[in-house]
């Protein structure tokens, strides 16, 4: 009966903890969340705050997600991201330009500022 009531309080020990962990992890991860999607004229936009815009400067860290109609190559401070349509990558403090692959000349060349 005492080897039984340890195993349970062993594994209710490490489930909280576990739980602990994953809570943590996820707010640390956690950031703005900010849109790219596609949309005449221009092609491809920000969508942020109920807005679409070429220009943005948000706190970062930044979740941005890809919603255009394919990848975005984002360039930024020593990085060059790749974001496949319908993921997201994060992004830290810095400057970004980014421009859809394979892109017109005469569509939008967005620009994020990460704070």
């Amino acid at each position: 009966m005492k080897k039984l009531t340890a195993s349970f309080a062993a594994v209710a020990v490490l489930a909280l903890g576990a739980g602990q962990a994953f809570a943590h992890s996820t707010q640390a991860s956690a950031g703005t969340k900010v849109t790219v999607v596609m949309k005449d004229p221009g092609c491809h936009w920000f969508s942020y705050g109920g807005k679409m815009t070429t220009k943005l400067a948000v706190q970062g860290p930044v979740r941005l997600a890809n919603f255009d109609e394919a990848a975005l190559k984002i360039v930024g401070p020593g990085v060059v991201h790749a974001a496949p349509v319908g993921k997201t990558v994060v992004l830290k403090k810095g400057v970004y330009k980014i421009t859809m692959v394979g892109q017109a000349p005469d569509d939008n060349h967005l620009k994020l500022v990460v704070r």
